[in-house]
């Protein structure tokens, strides 16, 4: 292994929209503590009803009424950032949303905006959701197109726009791999400063729920909880509850970051990256697949299983995927454990549900949170666990120094 591979990774810079009011680490970990689900119903301003031809579709329609939401999603101060009103309205709020929070995470790294102007700052984005693109296409459809219409709606423009807002003349990307999108984005990003492509990063995602064609799908493919409740681990687990949200970290070199007097939040040691291949099916995940990710996170970061000591999982509260999860958990950091120094996981999915595209950098923010409070927060609706893993193997259901 070069030892580029293994230099670590600061997050000196954090910005985050999440529901329930999250706009910080402090409010986040606010609001992981209290153990109380942030979901709720579709705001008015949303969708305020489903087309009637819906409920006549055979499947449950009201199931798409339950998410967690932000607020304010269509407010925006275009000026601040130097965009036209016109061409602000043809942006995917999306965008819009990204501006705003990497603006907020460079403003938490402590330099002045001439100082990012010019700057190797690369830019990393995750996206998903193609709402704003469908809302148009259903609303004004080909006579509302104009000379915005792409750079408001394409993903790519996504960070190309944060980069050229603010100046910034690192490696630019915008990315899509369906839940990991955001953390694949914090990986390449790791990557490319390894690399010395870039001496600063800005890594994340976002995801908005503007349409219901979506939910609709998820319903439809009976993915969607009938309950309204996301219960990761537990026997009664049944389904996503949809969600939303935004966040971006910057990244420096450790060295880097040491050297500029940087407020420190958390450190990356390493990541990595595979597919599971030819898996039972198209969305059914491999354990094999991901215990050898694990492993080889482990071994680039050059960390023993013991050296890890909370897990924060992807689990969604599917009785398929979070067994299989744990089962990959349990064999890479279970294995020769004691009772007395057990491996705690958790996943910040069943407070505020799952937000696609966002909920990787959620649930890094979350790791961050727990690293720096030294406890790990209760996790809610664990009332039996998921009968696939032995009791001794359960996700932390108390508070842990």
């Amino acid at each position: 292994m070069e030892e580029s591979e293994a230099e670590p990774v600061a997050i000196v810079g954090i910005g985050c929209r999440l529901p329930g009011g999250v706009d910080d680490l402090a409010s986040l970990q606010r609001v992981l503590r209290s153990g109380r689900p942030v979901v709720g119903r579709v705001p008015p301003d949303r969708w305020d009803q489903l087309p009637a031809e819906l409920s006549r579709s055979g499947a449950d329609m009201s199931l798409c009424d339950v998410g967690a939401f932000l607020a304010g999603v269509d407010h925006f101060d275009a000026e601040f950032f130097g965009i036209s009103p016109k061409e602000a309205r043809g942006m995917d709020p999306q965008q819009r949303m990204v501006l705003e929070v990497a603006w907020e995470a460079m403003a938490d790294a402590g330099a002045r905006q001439s100082q990012w102007r010019g700057s190797r700052t690369g830019v990393f984005l995750g996206l998903l959701a193609c709402d704003y693109t469908l809302l148009h296409a259903k609303t004004i459809g080909l006579a509302g197109i104009d000379p915005y219409y792409a750079t408001g709606k394409e993903f790519s423009f996504a960070a190309g726009r944060v980069a050229y807002v603010f100046d910034l003349h690192g490696p630019v990307l915008t990315l899509s791999t369906a839940c990991s999108s955001s953390l694949m984005a914090v990986h390449l990003a790791c990557q490319s400063l390894r690399m010395g492509e870039c001496d600063a990063a800005l890594a994340g995602g976002v995801s908005l729920m503007l349409t219901p064609d979506l939910s609709v799908f998820m319903a439809r493919l009976g993915a969607l909880s009938p309950t309204g409740r996301c219960r990761p681990f537990d026997a009664r687990a049944d389904g996503v509850v949809r969600s939303e949200g935004c966040g971006v970290v910057v990244l420096k070199r450790l060295p880097d970051a040491l050297a500029d007097g940087d407020h420190i939040w958390a450190i990356v040691r390493a990541s990595a990256s595979n597919h599971d291949g030819h898996s039972a099916g198209l969305t059914v995940p491999s354990a094999p697949a991901q215990a050898a990710l694990l492993r080889s996170a482990l071994a680039r970061g050059r960390l023993s299983a013991d050296d890890v000591h909370y897990v924060e999982a992807h689990a969604t509260g599917t009785p398929l995927g979070d067994p299989i999860e744990l089962i990959a958990v349990s064999e890479v950091y279970g294995s020769g454990r004691g009772s007395d120094r057990p491996i705690l996981v958790g996943s910040h999915k069943a407070i505020f549900g799952h937000m696609d595209a966002a909920a990787g950098i959620a649930g890094l923010l979350k790791a961050v949170v727990v690293v720096r409070d030294g406890l790990v927060p209760l996790q809610p609706s664990v009332d039996q666990p998921t009968p696939a893993i032995e009791r001794k193997q359960r996700p932390c259901d108390r508070r842990e120094q």
